[in-house]
């Protein structure tokens, strides 16, 4: 029997509390007790967005206010230089829409990159499922977005859109966003902490999926063969059908962009099997993580 061993089952003197002695590099987060691991995220998760307004006064309005900002520029360069499209209803509001949920999708996939070298000290010295910390990032993020979504409110209601029952349709399509861009940040993360090349080629393809999905522009004006294409692309679907469900109820579905119901189970496919995946990697990752950081 190793040394190491001998500690970990030598027997406890009595009166003293017991102290588990945790090799670092040797926890991998497999069978921990899945409330344990929401719970341990969720606190991470509130308390990283808490630090994140510590100290400022104006923290939670800068958050309200950023998406706004970014909106201003846009909706400037494409009513006064490039010309507004008077044929979808609603535009400006399509358009903010569309930048928020991106955005909800590049802060869980860019802030996951790194999420685990950041948690190092964690993950090294003291028992720390490495699962909670992509999903904290998550989390995070979905916070941030539930502030945004109160501007984004009040921008919907000062145009002239109101509530409607079609509006519940917005539960599974940022539940359809959510998993999609967890199960990308869970495959970024992991192989960031092998391949630093990772975090460069992220960027770059994060800007090549920005401008393949309908944010400045609605689906149905790509010609047709390169739409099918494109609306596999889960952020794409969810977009175009938040057209419909929340901006303007007589634009085309995401069942007619796409020519069949059938076919709108392919990016939800997509979306389930790239969770799936990330899912796999992260978890066959996890046992070696604390060693290759």
């Amino acid at each position: 029997m190793s040394s190491a061993d001998a500690t970990l089952t030598a027997p406890q003197p009595a009166g003293r509390d017991r102290v588990t002695i945790i090799e670092p590099g040797r926890h991998t987060g497999h069978g921990a007790d899945h409330r344990r691991v929401l719970a341990l995220a969720w606190t991470l998760a509130l308390t990283d967005w808490r630090l994140r307004f510590y100290g400022s006064a104006l923290g939670i309005v800068w958050t309200l206010a950023r998406p706004f900002a970014f909106f201003g520029v846009i909706y400037l360069v494409f009513t006064e230089i490039v010309g507004l499209d008077k044929s979808v209803d609603h535009y400006g509001v399509y358009i903010l829409l569309g930048l928020v949920t991106y955005n909800f999708f590049a802060e869980v996939t860019g802030n996951s990159v790194q999420a685990l070298t950041i948690r190092e000290n964690l993950l090294r010295k003291m028992y720390f499922p490495p699962a909670v910390v992509p999903l904290a990032v998550t989390i995070t993020a979905l916070l941030n977005l539930g502030m945004t979504m109160i501007a984004v409110l009040i921008f919907v209601l000062a145009n002239g859109i109101f509530p409607d029952w079609s509006w519940l349709e917005t539960i599974p399509i940022y539940l359809l966003v959510t998993i999609f861009a967890a199960g990308v940040g869970m495959l970024l993360s992991a192989t960031y902490v092998r391949y630093r090349d990772v975090q460069p080629i992220w960027e770059v393809t994060a800007q090549l999926i920005f401008y393949a999905t309908p944010v400045l522009y609605v689906s149905s004006k790509i010609p047709e063969t390169a739409r099918h294409f494109l609306l596999l692309n889960p952020l794409a679907a969810a977009l175009t059908q938040l057209r419909t469900a929340v901006v303007d109820p007589s634009a085309p579905s995401l069942s007619t962009e796409m020519g069949g119901d059938w076919r709108i189970l392919l990016p939800i496919a997509i979306a389930l099997g790239t969770f799936a995946l990330g899912f796999t990697v992260f978890r066959r990752a996890s046992p070696r993580i604390a060693e290759n950081l």
